[in-house]
């Protein structure tokens, strides 16, 4: 079941259980994959019949086949299921966006854990590996108290205890952290996703494709494309086809979209663009 989707990461066979393979298949994802929502604002602006499902299998058949994974739920669904398959001992956990004001007190974010992968640094070894993020950490964070630095960025955990932790974002990231606490099961997250992924939801607003890479994070939201970390930049896509192939450059796939909704989309979120620069 797994195997196409390891064949997309460039591995052959499937790996053992260790950390090694863990940090490995965490870089390749990475690398291959990034956060996106398109599916979410194709079906907002009627280009599509609805977002693409979060069940995790769904989303294993649909990475494998060359398409998109999506948000944090698809994401982190389809590699918790990959690590269950291959050995690991997983638990899902469920996440809150901290806001200036505090926790959202909704479901915001699906996190997992790893547990049994001792380390000489992380003894008690136990790993958060995320990869519905976009713009967070490359590695697997040890669930262990304190500050975690990787590759110029510093991210911070907080009480971390059996059922869960408190992250604190690097403050070059497009959020500010995220309160990891207790199990969630996959229908929760289903039920979750037709709130977030339909208007007025939280994605469906602004398209949105992320990702992280060895030394920083590249994000495009709406036309506006920023880099944080190594060579850092901003630069507006007010052109369809520079946003167009600057999405693609950051591994999103357009198999299957009309070039007409794509045209509408980039048009559309121009000129909400153009809107929000009128009020700065």
């Amino acid at each position: 079941m797994i195997e196409g989707y390891l064949r997309r990461l460039g591995i052959e066979g499937r790996p053992e259980a260790t950390y090694e393979t863990l940090v490995d298949l965490h870089h390749r994802h990475l690398d291959t994959l990034p956060y996106e929502n398109l599916s979410i604002m194709l079906a907002a602006i009627g280009a599509a019949a609805s977002p693409d499902s979060v069940h995790p299998k769904e989303t294993l058949e649909r990475v494998a086949a060359g398409g998109n994974a999506g948000y944090c739920f698809h994401h982190n669904g389809l590699v918790s299921l990959v690590l269950e398959e291959l050995g690991f001992d997983v638990v899902r956990r469920p996440g809150q966006l901290i806001e200036t004001t505090g926790p959202s007190g909704q479901l915001d974010h699906l996190a997992f854990e790893v547990r049994g992968l001792p380390t000489a640094e992380n003894p008690g070894g136990r790993w958060w590996p995320d990869l519905g993020f976009g713009d967070a950490f490359r590695e697997p964070l040890p669930l262990v108290d304190g500050h975690h630095r990787q590759n110029g960025f510093v991210y911070r955990l907080v009480r971390v205890g059996e059922a869960g932790w408190t992250f604190h974002h690097d403050p070059s990231g497009s959020f500010h952290g995220n309160l990891v606490r207790g199990v969630v099961d996959l229908d929760e997250v289903e039920a979750r996703h037709p709130v977030l992924s339909t208007p007025p939801g939280s994605y469906t607003s602004k398209l949105v494709v992320q990702r992280r890479d060895a030394t920083g994070a590249d994000t495009v939201r709406s036309i506006r494309h920023t880099r944080i970390g190594e060579d850092a930049f901003t630069r507006e896509l007010w052109d369809f086809a520079e946003w167009s192939a600057a999405l693609e450059d950051l591994g999103l796939s357009f198999a299957g979209v009309e070039e007409d909704a794509l045209r509408e989309l980039h048009q559309r979120q121009a000129a909400g663009y153009d809107d929000w620069l009128l009020t700065r």
